[in-house]
Formats: C-alpha cells, structure tokens, sequence
C-alpha cells in the first residue's frame, strides 16, 4: 500500500496493480475505514485505487497520511474478514439485444450464456461511470466477449451488459459499447458498495 498526493486537497491511496479479489478485499477494507474518518469530503474506491478528497482546512498532509495508516490498520485488525452485502438482481435474458450473437461467438446456444452468466457469484470492484453503475467481475471466461465496436446511442435504463470479463446494470438510459444480455427492474443502485456480492436471477 502507498499513498501519493494527487492534488492539493486529496491523496491517492494505491494497492497491487491486479484485479482480483485479495486486492479487493484490501481496498474494501480500506473505504470502510476511511469513512469513518472525520472531514473526508469524498472517496472514490476503483480496482486497486482509492481517491481521497479531504478539507484542506482541517488536515495538513503529514498527520492525515498517519491518520489513514492507523485507520486502515485498525480496520484491518477489527474486521478481518469483512463481508458486504449479498444482493439478488432479477433478470429477463428474453430482452438481450446481443445474446444471440454471444452464443454465436462463443458456440453457444442462448441458453448457456444465461446458464453460465447467472451461475457466478460477482463482486462490487468498483462504482463510476454514472451514478451507480457497478462494474461486477469475474464474468465466466467461456462468455467474456468484447466491447461493441460501436456504442449504441441509447442503451436502456436496466439492461444487463458484459464487457470483457466484467458485468453491470445500466441505472439510467445512456450511450453505452457493453453487450447487452438481459433487463431488469432492479432499482436500488444506490446501494451498491465496493465488495458487496451479486447473483443474477433469471426469470
């Protein structure tokens, strides 16, 4: 773990550069603690990353870096095996506009895609994008399929896309490049938190 100053009123606080779940838990740890602190404007957790926004008035950069030592190691002893919420997404793969195309990519029948995209458990590894838009890993390697080379002007609020071997909602209509694969009525993004787990439910 090191810390950086990203600009005059926030640090970076960065973790290995893998995208896995030991890493995860690291930077989930971490978020927690930090919100605790007193004065932290805003944080911004991603893959192995953490942005830290702070009031400049109330911290200088030496005491706060010390501060975020010992609230991350004090987290870390606390809650050693911290886990976050388990949240159930319903899902009608009848409305994927690009299943069929994945099944035919991959050898697949529609079917199997669905099959193997609701038997992953996924995590939260990060929130952006927009205004909780969940980037979900690991997608099973068998249906990991690429970014459209196009973006599509409108995807609809409650599709369920894959990109790559990541998974996500969109939560508000939007231009978007993922494969969309499903919808749901889902609406609860804002509940959404770094290391949480998420199923896919197909209905």
């Amino acid at each position: 773990m090191k810390i950086e100053t990203a600009s005059v009123d926030s640090f970076i606080l960065y973790f290995e550069e893998r995208i896995c779940e030991e890493v995860l838990d690291k930077v989930q740890h971490a978020y927690h603690a930090l919100k605790k602190l007193p004065y932290i404007i805003n944080l911004t957790p991603s893959y192995h990353s953490i942005l830290i926004e702070y009031d400049i008035f109330k911290y200088d950069t030496t005491s706060l870096k010390a501060l975020i030592e010992e609230a991350i190691a004090t987290e870390s002893s606390l809650n050693a095996h911290r886990q976050g919420k388990r949240i159930e997404i319903p899902v009608d793969y009848s409305k994927g506009l690009d299943i069929e195309r994945i099944a035919l990519l991959h050898n697949l029948t529609p079917a199997e895609v669905i099959a193997k995209h609701t038997a992953q458990t996924y995590r939260v590894y990060a929130i952006g994008f927009m205004v909780g838009f969940a980037y979900l890993a690991k997608v099973d390697d068998a249906i990991a399929t690429p970014r459209l080379g196009t973006p599509r002007k409108k995807v609809p609020k409650g599709s369920v896309a894959i990109a790559e071997t990541q998974t996500a909602v969109y939560p508000q209509e939007s231009t978007g490049g993922w494969n969309i694969i499903g919808h749901t009525e889902f609406d609860d993004y804002a509940s959404f938190e770094i290391g949480d787990s998420v199923r896919f439910i197909a209905i």
